[in-house]
């Protein structure tokens, strides 16, 4: 602290914000970080998925079978659910107080996600419009928020007469902190499927379109699997759980956890306890000492538990913190436990064909752990030896793991993989060294499609590169919170894309699954004036200025060319490594490009892989002679 500060410092530099300003000040602190609607994390969803977890607990507690999502211009949102209302009286408080609900009475709400009052008064002061509407046995009341700041109330009236009870809440977030950002639908989707996965019979009506669940987990599986499982999933039921399980011929383990209906993407005690008693179930009914990590290899699963005032790690409760089902029950890991104990092991008994599928899969993967076990111990030796000077990676100081409670932080922490030297040498000499590693390729990877998980081990590259992610026993060990593909924007860059990816697709696809797999976009094109140029700017100093222009696709040139008219000097960048570090600053920053790499139910990776990955190259040359664009270079200096 400077000799001013120091003298500045005194009674007046102390202030109290109001619960608006906190709230518009420190925004991460309450939806994590923010974004512009490109991923499914960003905050706008977080505002959104708020507002619905009310009337997720109205349903959970017996009132109202309906909720409706509109989303207007992809800029808006309305949300309608047909539950009990929000007590007129107190509509004011709940939008606008923090620490104001009736989720501390557990009596009202037993077993609900939001405990802290909190939420709602986010999305109101992040929004530029927040209306909330309530309507309780023929009387309602409407109330305008901007930024927080009420500008109407009708007070308690008359209701409508066909008007049903329940909460209705119209919001527009605002466009100062969430910049230039929409919503969109594949975001928004999967969160109103979970919705009717978790709670059988809910109907929630989006755009239009009706979504409902018969089966519960049983079709969240179905949904999200990408290969055939080799037995019938396993669905089992209880007061408070609900557990689905089957195994696949897939590498790894793929889990979907839930508490309360809330997604706990980052797992938690429920999670781990899972994991646990699964292994140890397993194991007593064959009666044999199976290895956990045979026993879940190839497992897909999904777990859903309703805890009493859950306690989550951060206030967007991706990860559960809570040791107990409630106040007077038992720990989670015991709840969990003896339920798997019970449940599953009769279900084997039960089915005998279930039981000896999961059998062959096990000893298989015990087969497979066993014939590798030399090239493994090898393997992670070498690993052991270079990680702390690994020649291929530039890491960071800070990784996932390392950070607790801040989601902005974690969402930082990313790896670049690059091809060569030249272009790893641009991006490590502006990264952020605290939350930005790089990881340099050597040449074209091996294509390995159709190879086993030896080849991870024996192959120096993709060894290195296991290591350096810290994935060899699951991605739960992931340092980075991204794994970025920077590769140059020409034939053999899409080639080392396509490498990449199925090597992940073949022995990480849980990495895929999980949003952790990003395609870094840098510009196909610099356009800027000539003279500019003239008047001694640098080529490559970076410095953007309103004669310049970065495009990132053909669009966005014939845009900058419109512009700058005849006065455009054009500079196609056909690899990384003729980017300057200084302008490449840009490209990597807060704001740089990213586009997740999404895997589908409908797209079957091993159908997916074996037609642009294996020997069928007739049919791969005709796809991409029927797929092919010219390009048009005849205006690009």
């Amino acid at each position: 602290m400077s000799d001013e500060q120091q003298i500045n410092y005194s009674a007046d530099s102390i202030r109290t914000l109001d619960w608006k300003e906190h709230l518009r000040l420190r925004p991460g602190m309450y939806i994590g970080k923010l974004g512009d609607g490109t991923s499914s994390d960003d905050g706008i969803y977080v505002l959104l998925k708020e507002v619905l977890d009310n009337g997720i607990d109205e349903f959970m507690m017996g009132f109202g079978k309906q909720i409706t999502v509109n989303v207007i211009d992809d800029l808006s949102v309305d949300v309608r659910d047909e539950g009990r209302g929000i007590p007129l009286e107190k509509l004011a408080d709940v939008a606008s107080k923090m620490n104001t609900g009736a989720k501390y009475d557990s009596k009202v709400f037993k077993k609900s996600v939001g405990l802290n009052g909190v939420g709602i008064k986010a999305v109101n002061a992040l929004s530029t419009s927040f209306i909330i509407t309530s309507v309780r046995d023929g009387k309602m009341r409407r109330i305008k928020f901007e930024r927080g700041n009420q500008i109407e109330d009708t007070g308690i009236i008359d209701a409508p007469e066909e008007e049903k009870n329940g909460t209705m809440v119209s919001f527009t977030p605002d466009a100062e902190i969430f910049k230039d950002y929409r919503y969109r639908e594949e975001h928004i989707l999967p969160l109103i499927k979970n919705y009717t996965f978790l709670n059988t019979g809910l109907v929630i009506m989006f755009n239009g379109r009706r979504y409902r669940s018969s089966n519960g987990l049983a079709d969240l599986i179905k949904e999200n699997m990408t290969l055939d499982p080799l037995y019938q999933p396993i669905h089992l039921k209880g007061d408070d759980i609900e557990i689905i399980l089957t195994h696949t011929d897939q590498y790894g383990e793929e889990y979907y956890s839930f508490v309360n209906g809330q997604n706990t993407t980052h797992g938690g005690t429920h999670l781990t306890a899972y994991k646990e008693a699964v292994g140890r179930t397993i194991k007593e009914f064959y009666g044999k000492a199976f290895d956990n990590a045979d026993i879940r290899n190839g497992m897909v699963a999904a777990i859903s538990i309703k805890v009493e005032e859950p306690v989550f790690e951060s206030q967007t409760k991706t990860k559960l913190g809570s040791k107990d089902i409630g106040p007077e029950g038992p720990t989670v890991a015991k709840f969990i436990s003896d339920f798997l104990k019970k449940e599953l092991d009769n279900y084997l008994h039960r089915e005998k064909d279930t039981a000896d599928e999961m059998l062959k899969k096990i000893q298989q993967s015990e087969r497979d752990r066993k014939a590798m076990a030399g090239v493994t111990k090898a393997a992670r030796e070498r690993a052991k030896k270079v990680n702390l000077h690994n020649p291929k990676l530039r890491d960071c100081q800070i990784h996932l793991n390392d950070i607790k409670g801040d989601e902005e932080l974690k969402e930082s922490t990313c790896i670049f993989i690059t091809e060569g030297d030249s272009a790893s040498g641009s991006i490590t000499k502006i990264r952020d060294v605290q939350t930005q590693a790089v990881f340099s390729l050597r040449g074209k990877p091996l294509n390995s499609y159709g190879l086993t998980q030896k080849v991870v081990y024996e192959n120096e590259e993709f060894n290195l590169l296991q290591a350096a992610l810290n994935i060899e026993d699951g991605i739960d060990g992931l340092r980075y919170n991204r794994v970025i593909i920077a590769t140059d924007a020409d034939v053999d860059g899409m080639h080392i894309r396509l490498l990449l990816l199925t090597f992940f697709l073949q022995f990480f696809p849980d990495l895929i699954k999980k949003g952790h797999v990003y395609v870094l976009q840098t510009p196909l094109f610099r356009v800027r004036s000539k003279k500019a140029v003239k008047r001694g700017a640098k080529k490559d100093d970076g410095k953007k200025s309103e004669e310049t222009y970065y495009c990132y696709t053909d669009q966005e040139r014939i845009n900058a060319i419109e512009k700058l008219k005849a006065d455009a000097e054009i500079t196609r960048f056909k690899g990384l490594g003729e980017i300057s570090p200084e302008e490449f600053r840009e490209f990597i920053g807060p704001n740089m490009r990213l586009d997740r790499v999404n895997l589908r139910k409908e797209d079957s990776v091993n159908t997916l892989l074996e037609f642009y990955m294996g020997k069928n190259t007739p049919d791969r040359q005709q796809f991409i002679i029927n797929n092919l664009v010219i390009e048009d270079d005849s205006q690009i200096s």
